[in-house]
Parts: C-alpha cells; sequence; structure tokens
C-alpha cells in the first residue's frame, strides 16, 4: 500500500513541477480549460456523453456475456453487479475489490466460478491494452529516439525462479481446476469478451481524442492514438489505487503528449474529465447499489 501511494504522490509531484515550471498552475487557467467544455456546442456535448454511454454499455454486455455459462442474468442485473463492484473497488489495489462485490451477487456455491468469469473479463481487456501497447511503444522507438531499457539477468532469473515454483505448487493453487473450468466453458463466450473488450478500448481511446479536438489540438491521428496506446499500458502496469488513476495517467500523459508539444494544463484536464465520466460519476452511482445490496444481505 505505501509503495502504491509513494508512486500517486510521485505522479502528483511530477504533474506539479510540469505546470509550474511552464506557469500554468493558476485558478484563472483551470477554470478557462473546464470552460470548454460547458461553452462548447450541446451537440458535441452529447457526443462527448455517448462515449462513455458506449464504454459502459459494452462492459455491461461483457458481464452478461460472461456470467451466462453459470446463472442468465438481465441487463439491470448486470447494470447493478458492474456499477456496485466499481463503487466497492474504490479504494483496493488495482480494484481488485471488484472480484469479491461481484461474486456477492450470487449464491455462495458459485462464487468462485463468478471470481474466474471476471479475472477472464480483465484479462481479455488487458490483453487488448497490452497488443495495442506494443504497436504504440513499437512507435515510440522507432519515432522518438525513445531509449530501450537494458534486460536484467537477474531479473530473468528471477522471473524463471518464480515460474518454476508456481508450476511445482501448481495443485496447492488448484491451476488444474482452474484450467478445467476454462476449458468447458463454450468458445463463444471467449471470442465475444475479447470483441466486447476491443470495442470498449477504442471507444474510450477515441473518447480522449475526441476531447483533444474539443479542446482546439489539431495534430496527426496516428501519432495521438500511438501515444494514448502508450499510456494505457503503461497506467496498466504500474501499481495503484483506482481512486487515483486520473493522476497516474496524467502523470503519464503529460510526459508522453509533451513529445508533441501539447500544452501540459490541457492534459491534465482531458485526463481529469476522462476520469470523471468513466470512473467518478458511474461510482456514485454504483453507491445506490451498494447500499441496497446491503440490505439483501442482511435479510
Amino acid at each position: 500500500m505505501l509503495f502504491k501511494l509513494a508512486i500517486v504522490f510521485g505522479a502528483i509531484y511530477f504533474i506539479y513541477q510540469k505546470l509550474i515550471n511552464n506557469n500554468l498552475l493558476t485558478f484563472s487557467k483551470f477554470r478557462e480549460q473546464f470552460s470548454v467544455i460547458w461553452t462548447t456546442n450541446i451537440w458535441k456535448l452529447i457526443l462527448l456523453l455517448l462515449f462513455t454511454d458506449a464504454n459502459w454499455l459494452l462492459e455491461i454486455f461483457k458481464w452478461k456475456t460472461l456470467v451466462s455459462p453459470e446463472k442468465k442474468i438481465t441487463f439491470f442485473d448486470a447494470f447493478e453487479q458492474c456499477f456496485a463492484s466499481l463503487t466497492a473497488s474504490l479504494i483496493t489495489p488495482n480494484r481488485i475489490g471488484e472480484y469479491g462485490a461481484k461474486a456477492l451477487f450470487f449464491e455462495k456455491e458459485k462464487r468462485k466460478k463468478i471470481m474466474l468469469l471476471n479475472l477472464i473479463g480483465n484479462m481479455s481487456q488487458l490483453g487488448v491494452t497490452l497488443f495495442f501497447g506494443i504497436i504504440g511503444m513499437a512507435y515510440l522507438i522507432m519515432n522518438f529516439n525513445f531509449p530501450i531499457p537494458s534486460v536484467n539477468s537477474k531479473n530473468i532469473l528471477i522471473i524463471i525462479v518464480v515460474g518454476f515454483l508456481i508450476y511445482l505448487l501448481r495443485d496447492k493453487f488448484q491451476l488444474h481446476k482452474i484450467r478445467t473450468y476454462f476449458i468447458k466453458l463454450p468458445k463463444t463466450i471467449f471470442y465475444k469478451t475479447l470483441i466486447l473488450s476491443l470495442l470498449r478500448y477504442l471507444f474510450f481511446s477515441h473518447q480522449f481524442y475526441y476531447l483533444l479536438l474539443l479542446f482546439g489540438i489539431e495534430t496527426d491521428y496516428f501519432t495521438v492514438m500511438n501515444l494514448l496506446f502508450c499510456m494505457y499500458l503503461l497506467a496498466s502496469i504500474i501499481p495503484s489505487l483506482p481512486i487515483f488513476d486520473w493522476v497516474i495517467k496524467g502523470s503519464i500523459a503529460v510526459w508522453l503528449f509533451g513529445l508533441i508539444g501539447i500544452n501540459e494544463l490541457t492534459i491534465i484536464t482531458i485526463t481529469t474529465i476522462m476520469w470523471l465520466l468513466n470512473f467518478a460519476i458511474p461510482a456514485l452511482f454504483g453507491s445506490i447499489f451498494v447500499l441496497n445490496f446491503k440490505l439483501i444481505e442482511i435479510e
């Protein structure tokens, strides 16, 4: 936990230094940045909100698809479980609380399987992030003289040893049972989950790009998207608390988009808006379901 908080405070300090060094840390400039959203054309604002709606609709359908082998649930059930689990994961590292929160909506004997299904959903989303992230990193290295880090032989040895220990202790971790369960799942579940994860990734990536356009940033689409791929990849591998997600993404985005000369304050504003639309506001909705869920559990 202390390590994760150190990363968060380090990111905050990095952003602070960037804004101070460029004389951007003033209330009037922050207000001017956010006023761009409220004074924009109403149809452009609606389109911005539609990106958020699409993002969450895809996540809800993905969860509904994933749990279907164990239990057929309605769209509203999936809606409730997704938003309630989001709220429950607020203060847990890397949203790990989401696993337990979703599982509690199901009968006790199904909870372990529900957690495994949730793992599939998260791994598919991470897989998409890794795929595009590698493309983005390759673009970054080839076009911005980005240094390739040297590989430490000690780190490779540690990875091999850990992998070997997991293999030896696989029965202890019941990995064979997990593998058997995954094999029995219909292949269409995996395909649909991957497709929905891909669409979700494309929607929230383009929402960021659309915000850049709203703020008057017109630059090469291909370059911007590759930098976004890098940002999401790096943010996904840095451990942090979800409530501080905007800080981590903001610091990474400031560094990456600084390579093409985009104003730091604009990037901080955009990452904050993205966090509010796709995380903070949905978490507030989820709190309603969390309160309702507690009453059900007591009964």
